[in-house]
């Protein structure tokens, strides 16, 4: 055991040595934090995730006009609670006294198509009525809808189209609840479109903390491990271990200590850097998210042993690693959410295990809603993880040929 113990010992030192290792590992995912952190986290202290919305009642001279006022109202509340900003999601932008709403709302087109705007919420003439109707037992399903209008292919906007689709969800339960009338089947629907063409209070640094020690993780397995494996093979370092007592198992053990303990290394230090310089508030010791911490760990550790195995020098794993590095990357939502995609992308999406890591992350988290059944957050980097150990087990070659 004790051989065990120094041998990742011995690992992460020589990790923590290298000065590029030591760059990609910790350096990066500190300076990217940061940088995005000190962007989008806020300039008002908090860091809480606020978007510039735009509402438009089209509904206003309905009989029963008061629903819509009841949606005016909760999205006014949210807009406006706590004068100090806190727990703040929206700034609201709505037509003035007298203003024309028609052309009010082309105005808020206009704008969400220039960025000015994160969604425009629009509350359609007759909605007051359907309400009223599906409420007092009118036969027939609810067809009261709300439209959320937001900006294809940016991130900012569809995050908020999908907080607002909950407002709305939360509301409409809220109300049949309390007339004794709630049904499953029946809720108030949610169209959210696109504008414009491809050609509870939520933070950023609490979004967006998950996802980059996640990245850290996997930039221990993309490219620590194979680069350590094969660096070592190829300059025949592993033949002398062969020569002791060391077995390959016992090797692997202590190899993958190594890689545990330097992401717990990342952990701690990004952890503290989210808590203490950007107010983070996600609770990473609950045995959920520890659950996906290991889980992340574990999964990258056999990707590097699996790209270990294909490659058969240290420059061809250090290709490899770098043409998988972008697309594990950029299509799993770490940075953004990436619903709406064209269907090829979304195949490699749904094939992507940091997707699923990454979802689950944050759901555990309570800091993004599930886009992937719960279970397959657990069973798809399993299955990546036995298919990995598979083919390192049959291909990866401990010796140079002689």
């Amino acid at each position: 055991m004790n051989g065990i113990l120094n041998l990742g010992y011995c690992s992460l030192r020589a990790w923590l040595r290298e000065r590029i290792t030591l760059f990609w590992s910790l350096f990066f995912p500190v300076f990217l934090l940061i940088l995005l952190g000190v962007i989008f986290g806020g300039g008002d202290g908090e860091g809480y995730m606020r978007f510039h919305i735009g509402l438009v009642n089209l509904d206003r001279d309905a009989e029963h006009k008061a629903f819509a006022g009841l949606v005016e109202a909760a999205f006014a509340e949210l807009a406006h609670r706590a004068e100090e900003y806190r727990d703040q999601l929206f700034i609201l932008t709505r037509p003035t006294e007298g203003e024309d709403a028609e052309e009010f709302l082309l105005a808020e087109r206009e704008a969400l198509r220039q960025g000015q705007r994160a969604a425009v919420v629009v509350i359609p003439a007759g909605f007051s009525e359907e309400v009223f109707r599906a409420m007092h037992g009118t036969p027939g399903s609810l067809q009261a809808e709300v439209k959320v209008l937001y900006g294809h292919g940016d991130a900012s906007s569809e995050l908020a189209a999908s907080i607002v689709e909950q407002v709305l969800t939360r509301l409409e339960r809220e109300l049949l609840i309390q007339a004794e009338l709630y049904d499953p089947q029946q809720e108030v629907r949610v169209d959210a479109s696109w504008v414009g063409t491809a050609d509870g209070a939520a933070r950023y640094i609490d979004f967006l903390l998950p996802g980059v020690i996640l990245m850290a993780f996997l930039t221990n397995g993309l490219f620590g491990v194979p680069g350590s494996i094969l660096y070592a093979r190829d300059q025949r370092i592993l033949r002398r271990y062969w020569v002791t007592p060391l077995t390959v198992r016992r090797y692997l053990i202590g190899f993958s200590l190594s890689m545990l303990g330097m992401c717990a290394l990342q952990l701690g230090i990004l952890w503290a850097l989210g808590r203490w310089a950007f107010g983070a508030q996600v609770q990473l010791a609950a045995p959920a998210p520890v659950l996906y911490l290991l889980l992340s760990a574990v999964t990258f550790l056999a990707l590097g042993f699996l790209i270990s195995s294909v490659a058969k020098t240290a420059n061809a794993g250090m290709a490899i690693a770098n043409i998988l590095n972008m697309p594990l990357l950029f299509l799993s939502g770490i940075f953004f959410p990436v619903t709406g995609l064209p269907v090829v992308l979304q195949a490699l999406v749904y094939s992507n295990p940091v997707t699923y890591l990454v979802d689950g992350m944050r759901a555990s988290l309570g800091v993004g809603t599930g886009q992937v059944p719960l279970w397959a957050t657990v069973t798809v980097p399993l299955l990546w993880i036995a298919l990995a150990a598979a083919v390192a087990g049959r291909r990866l070659q401990w010796d140079v040929d002689r």
